[in-house]
């Protein structure tokens, strides 16, 4: 079961609370100017779920910022169905350094940029995003590392997903 390999409050440490789960609607969500990314649907140009048939998902808010967040989702399925998923979405993503994801009437301006991962599992794909709307910006880093038939994803506040990504990689390999 992999829900209970996902991050807890107590692995993560003081200050951190669980997060709610939120349902996400991907139904009226449009890409502009990144074909690539299009072509994948809405759940993958807003980070939701990927596609594999056993999945377990968390987040959390780390009580020292309001704006501070790090979740965590773990995949499991063929080593290579896992690495031609998150292959697919990563590069997609990043095969287009800007473009506009549109969710109703609000417009939100992406940009995205590859960016380096520690030599951990088998395969790593590590990408920085910065969302701008209304006049709000906000840098969101996420970073997949697989290993063996588990993909892990930690995404969030840049220097969160870094202190946790290792732990999170531990308790993801234990059984």
């Amino acid at each position: 079961m992999l829900s209970t390999r996902l991050l807890t409050e107590k692995d993560l440490g003081e200050g951190y609370a669980r997060k709610a789960e939120r349902a996400q609607n991907t139904d009226d969500v449009t890409v502009i100017g990144c074909p690539e990314l299009d072509k994948l649907g809405g759940d993958a140009a807003t980070g939701g779920s990927l596609g594999f048939p056993r999945k377990a998902k968390v987040a959390f808010t780390y009580s020292a910022s309001s704006t501070s967040e790090v979740s965590e989702e773990l995949y499991s399925d063929t080593a290579q169905k896992l690495s031609d998923g998150v292959g697919q979405i990563f590069d997609a993503m990043t095969s287009c350094p800007t473009y506009q994801v549109v969710s109703g009437s609000t417009a939100i301006d992406v940009t995205t940029q590859k960016t380096a991962v520690p030599d951990l599992g088998d395969e790593r794909w590590s990408q920085m995003l910065t969302y701008s709307a209304a006049g709000q910006r906000s840098v969101v880093k996420q970073t997949a590392i697989r290993t063996g038939n588990v993909v892990v994803i930690i995404s969030g506040s840049p220097a969160l997903v870094n202190a946790h990504l290792t732990k999170a990689l531990a308790k993801a390999q234990s059984r």
